[in-house]
Parts: structure tokens; C-alpha cells; sequence
């Protein structure tokens, strides 16, 4: 029996199965086995490995990188040809894209990727035409725009969701607050401080026991916390990315079914034909991808707004502004002036390299 025909007979079990106390136990080991089946999928042992292949590997440019995802035709390669004036062959032919196309937007100064991914079908996780492979360079990319056709927006959206998820993508999550750690002895300590509402000890019990931890200490602090999150943190190889659903092909509908549009969450309608609504799209795409763009600033000169130092958050500090220029800044630096919104004073503080940055700083580094 093949890892497909396993985990098709594993939820085809769990659909069975009713959930109460008295199976709560059996569903969390279903789940723990159902995970390990999806990741041995995954892994070279599925038969196909995890990695990208030819045609799918692309040299890494700019500050962030976003993939367009979608079913055949929906118009990924006229908007990313649009955008970055980079040419992805586009036709009313399903497959027109075969391969990974790069391209490159330039928004507010910071150069972002533009990946146009050939376009998937329903199981591509299972490797349909070639789904693993796009699903794989997904997984790799700061940003994610779903593009669907706004006139089956909802059921292709559910598909490629699915799709996503089962091959270990999170869209628009963040990590569960939960910590799973192994001891040599003293059994299973379930802990936790909020109230478990759709878990329960018997369920997290089983899951591990499908893991074979026998002993270790539980705790969770996520709201609402699921057996599927428990299985993410131990499974350890889930990737949490926002997404954008681009509702393409505006232009063949009323502005009443607009309306019906902007109720999807995380949604921008486009027409990519008509280039209709793209500065919207562009806006949310720099929001979402929450960069930093810091301003240098020459002793004795005014600062420097045309070309901004771009930081991702979290990866802010002036240590990282000092390395994104050149790596033997930061060991020549004597300190750091601020102006801007992480500066105390309007008229600029003294910081050293550990101080955060905030978008729009201006910095001026004085050298030992």
C-alpha cells in the first residue's frame, strides 16, 4: 500500500468517527499517524523529496520574496508580468506556466522577489501535476498571493487551502503557544492556563503515545488549542506565512457582487487584464510583508531618502543595518545616531548596536 492509499484510509476513518470522550483517544492517535504519513510524504523516503527539482529553483533577489499561487488560468502570469515587466508566458491554455518565473517589483525603495508559480490542482500534495514542486517553493516565500477567479472565488480558495495545509503551510497563523518538552521519567504533566475547549488529556495523551514520549511536560497557553496544534509542534516542520487572496477578473462582474468580494477576509479583487484596483493590492502586499526602510544619514550632509536600507521586523536592529551595508560596519562603530520614531528625542539619540529600528529612521553611524 502506497503513503496515498495510507492516509486516504486514515481520514477516511476519522470521517467515520464519531467524536466523544470515549473516541477522543483513538481520533488523537489518527491524527498523530495521519501527520507522520503527511511528513513521510514529504521527505525523499515519499519518493520524490521535498526539494524544488529542475525548472523550480530560483536565485533569491531582494529583501522579500512573494509567490503567486492558483489554479490554472486565473491570470498569475499576466498580473506578474504587469507588475515587473517581466515577461511569464500568458494564454487561455490550462499549463501555460511551467516553471518558476522571477521578477522584481521595486515598492517605497526595497526590491521585492516576484515568483510565478506554474499553476497547481487539486492534490497537488500527493504530486499532481507537479503540485509538490510549486507547493515546495511556496513554502520559501515571505508572502503568499492566492490568486482565484472571482466567479468560483470560495471553492477554489477551500482546495488550494487544503492543498497548502497538507503539505505543512499555515496561512495567516502564528505558531500555537504551546511547549511539548521530553524527560527522562515521571510520565506525562499536562499543564495549561487557559481552558482546553477542543482537546482534552486523553487526546494530547494519545498523540504523544503515537509519538512514543512517555514522558514529558506539556504546556499550553494557546486560546482554543486543537489536537492539530499539538501535532504542528511536535511535528516541528510547519511554516506560518500571510497570505493575500487576489480575487482576479473583476471586469466580468456587477459592483454589487464586488461588494459580496471585500467580505472574504485578507482579500484585494483585481482585474489584472483591466489593471483595475492594483495600487490597493501593492499597499496591502507592503503592509503585509511589514518592512523597515531605514535612511542613511553622511556626517554633514542631509540624509539620504532615495535609496533606504530595507529591513524585515524582527530583524531590525542597528547591528542589522550596519550589516545589510557592509558586515565591518558594526565592528568599526563607535555609536549610532537616531532620528525617527525609535528615537527619544526628535532631535536624535546616541544608541548602540543593539537598539531597534523603526520604518522610516533616519541613522547616521560614527566610526571608532
Amino acid at each position: 500500500m502506497t503513503t496515498v492509499q495510507k492516509i486516504k484510509e486514515v481520514e477516511d476513518e476519522m470521517a467515520r468517527t464519531q467524536k466523544n470522550k470515549a473516541t477522543s483517544y483513538h481520533l488523537g492517535q489518527l491524527k498523530a499517524k495521519l501527520a507522520k504519513l503527511r511528513r513521510e510524504l514529504l521527505g525523499p523516503s515519499g519518493g520524490g523529496g521535498g526539494g524544488a527539482g529542475i525548472g523550480f529553483d530560483v536565485a533569491r533577489t531582494g529583501i522579500a520574496t512573494v509567490g503567486f499561487v492558483g489554479f490554472p488560468s486565473v491570470g498569475k502570469s499576466t498580473l506578474m508580468s504587469r507588475l515587473t515587466g517581466t515577461h511569464s508566458e500568458a494564454s487561455e491554455i490550462d499549463f501555460t506556466t511551467l516553471t518558476t518565473v522571477p521578477g522584481t517589483l521595486k515598492v517605497h525603495g526595497a526590491p521585492i522577489q516576484i515568483l510565478d508559480l506554474p499553476g497547481i490542482i487539486e492534490g497537488a500534495n500527493d504530486g499532481r501535476g507537479r503540485g509538490r514542486q510549486v507547493i515546495a517553493v511556496a513554502r520559501t516565500c515571505h508572502l503568499i498571493f492566492i490568486v482565484l477567479d472571482v466567479l468560483k472565488p470560495l471553492g477554489d480558495k477551500a482546495i488550494i487551502e487544503q492543498e497548502l495545509e497538507s503539505f505543512g503551510i499555515r496561512l495567516n497563523k502564528k505558531p500555537p503557544a504551546i511547549t511539548v518538552r521530553k524527560k527522562d521519567k515521571g510520565g506525562i504533566a499536562i499543564t495549561s492556563t487557559v481552558a482546553l475547549t477542543d482537546i482534552d488529556h486523553d487526546e494530547i495523551k494519545a498523540i504523544l503515545s503515537e509519538y512514543r514520549i512517555s514522558n514529558g511536560d506539556v504546556a499550553i497557553r494557546q486560546p482554543n488549542a486543537t489536537a492539530d496544534d499539538l501535532v504542528d509542534v511536535i511535528e516541528g516542520n510547519r511554516v506560518y506565512i500571510p497570505a493575500i487572496y487576489v480575487l482576479n477578473k473583476i471586469d466580468a462582474i456587477s459592483i454589487e457582487e464586488l461588494d459580496l468580494l471585500y467580505r472574504i477576509p485578507m482579500s484585494v479583487p483585481v482585474s489584472s487584464r483591466e489593471w483595475w484596483n492594483i495600487d490597493e493590492l501593492i499597499d496591502v502586499m507592503w503592509k503585509t510583508l511589514n518592512l523597515v526602510r531605514v535612511y542613511t544619514k553622511p556626517r554633514g550632509l542631509p540624509p539620504d531618502y532615495s535609496s533606504p536600507v530595507v529591513l524585515r521586523r524582527g530583524k531590525c536592529s542597528v547591528e542589522d543595518f550596519c550589516n545589510a551595508i557592509h558586515k565591518e560596519i558594526a565592528k568599526q562603530m563607535k555609536y549610532a545616531i537616531v532620528w525617527g520614531a525609535s528615537a527619544k528625542h526628535s532631535r536624535g539619540q546616541k544608541v548602540g548596536l543593539d537598539h531597534i529600528l523603526e520604518d522610516e529612521d533616519v541613522v547616521h553611524i560614527s566610526k571608532k
